[in-house]
């Protein structure tokens, strides 16, 4: 039996909301930018790194670890 490891699901699920929370709020300051292109080229990727971590948390902990 397999206990799920709930600080790194709440973590997982923080993070994902946190990258989703930055993502759009950049959106907003990206029409006052030199090059908001480029600059939410950026953001997406640091918010899609993020979310693959997050992802990664979660999944480790909804495995969990042996009782």
């Amino acid at each position: 039996m397999r206990r799920r490891n709930w600080r790194l699901i709440i973590v997982g699920v923080a993070l994902i909301a946190a990258a989703a929370g930055f993502f759009a709020y950049m959106g907003t300051l990206a029409s006052k930018s030199n090059d908001p292109t480029v600059m939410m080229q950026t953001v997406g990727q640091v918010s899609g790194v993020v979310c693959g971590i997050a992802l990664v948390m979660l999944l480790f902990g909804l495995i969990g670890k042996r009782a």
